[in-house]
């Protein structure tokens, strides 16, 4: 998190108490997930989950899912399937959501749409 300072740029954790519509989508520039991963040694997967980190970012009007597991970045779609794919990847309690805003952005609090 502290390279994102260093672009200008900041990490704001989301409360996943709150409904995914009131992201304002516009004001930021990507995503940070933190979710449970299965552990795995070769075909064996063993009945644990740890921490694994992986990044959404929108190139045009689509959103890509970056996560280092996949062989390429794949497509999520337009903002409903992004609020989709945020909703069903915090469903897991260890889950974690940070958006990767500019500083200005993080200190104006736009981030974030008025109810």
């Amino acid at each position: 998190m502290a390279a994102l300072g260093t672009r200008g740029l900041a990490a704001v954790w989301w409360d996943k108490r709150r409904p995914l519509e009131r992201l304002a989508l516009p004001h930021i520039l990507g995503f940070l997930l933190n979710v449970p991963s299965r552990v795995a040694l070769g075909p064996l997967r063993l009945p644990l989950a740890r921490p694994h980190w992986l990044g959404v970012r929108r190139l045009g009007a689509t959103f890509y899912n970056l996560d280092s597991k996949l062989a390429a970045p794949v497509a999520i779609g337009g903002e409903p399937q992004l609020r989709q794919f945020l909703r069903e990847a915090l469903v897991p309690a260890a889950s974690e959501l940070f958006l990767v805003v500019p500083r200005d952005v993080e200190e104006a609090g736009t981030w974030l749409r008025p109810e």
